[in-house]
């Protein structure tokens, strides 16, 4: 999650693989007893298509006293799409949305010119053990749409489209992939899909699917023209080439890009613009009380970081 104090990654080595551009080991932070990976953005890759944030938490269970309690902190230029495996968060923002996402669900939250929210585990679950496994991603908003208005949008697990094939099952979270289409909104060409393989099993890539694409691995390992890459790597591919993962023990990870952006994103804290002047007046309407509150979560925030 963007709040989390998680230092940018250190690119991995070089792989032998000429289909796999770039292959990035996230740095991975433990945050009061839940484990969060940063794989952008790093060193030598800021984004794959709109994607410029990409955090892996968990898989983690946390006790009662150690909950998820993320106060109300501000965004500007991005959506922030969350994606749960295990456990459920409850959303709160400064447009008076309350919901509690499970998994499967996908929290789409567009920033625009400026919205406020906090992500807190349910009072009312805190009575015992609670898991949580998800990833939270960040994707930047095109020029021509990053002051558009805040908008809300949560789509259930169950108005996913699901590819199931020998072996094979994949959730369109967004975009389109092999004949399936997402409803989820988006905001430019974007590509989110979750795929789980069986032992012995492959997927095909195709080199249209996205101008950028790349995979995290979550679980088990991936087999790529005789290479294998364990759980937790970010493997972006080149452009133009079709690609087939393979799963020898099994494997369950996450397929993501889209369409490049035209024009460089600067990122500070929750910030992203196309503009250095744009985030210089977000830190100073943060710092001045000038974002709105959230409704129900008034009482904390997170202050502006000093660096």
């Amino acid at each position: 999650m963007s709040f989390f104090p998680c230092p940018d990654p250190k690119p991995g080595d070089a792989t032998a693989v000429d289909a796999i551009e770039t292959l990035i080991i996230p740095r991975t932070s433990d945050i009061g007893g839940l484990e969060v990976r940063r794989a952008l953005p790093s060193a030598k890759r800021r984004l794959v298509g709109p994607f410029i944030f990409f955090d892996r938490m968990g898989p983690a269970i946390l006790r009662p006293t150690d909950a998820l309690d993320v106060r109300p902190h501000p965004h500007i230029g991005l959506s922030t799409v969350t994606y749960l495996f295990d456990g459920n968060i409850r959303h709160r923002d400064s447009l008076g949305t309350e919901m509690v996402i499970t998994p499967g669900d996908v929290n789409l939250m567009t920033a625009g010119r400026g919205i406020v929210h906090s992500e807190r585990s349910p009072e009312e679950l805190r009575t015992g053990p609670l898991p949580i496994s998800g990833l939270q991603t960040w994707l930047a908003l095109p020029d021509h749409l990053e002051e558009i208005d805040p908008a809300f949008a949560n789509t259930g697990a169950g108005e996913l489209p699901v590819l199931r094939e020998a072996g094979l099952e994949a959730h369109v979270v967004m975009g389109k992939f092999h004949g399936a289409s997402s409803g989820v909104k988006q905001h430019t060409e974007t590509l989110y899909v979750d795929v789980r393989l069986q032992p012995g099993a492959h997927i095909q890539i195709p080199a249209n699917a996205a101008e950028e694409r790349a995979i995290y691995t979550l679980d088990g390992s991936v087999e790529i023209a005789g290479e294998g890459f364990p759980a937790d790597r970010l493997l972006v591919f080149r452009t133009g080439d079709e690609i087939v993962i393979h799963a020898s023990e099994g494997a369950h990870f996450m397929l993501f890009g889209g369409a490049a952006l035209p024009s460089k994103r600067y990122i500070w804290w929750n910030f992203v613009s196309s503009s250095k002047e744009r985030i210089e007046q977000a830190k100073e309407e943060w710092r001045s009380d000038r974002f709105d509150i959230v409704p129900g979560d008034e009482e904390e925030f997170i202050p502006l970081p000093e660096n």
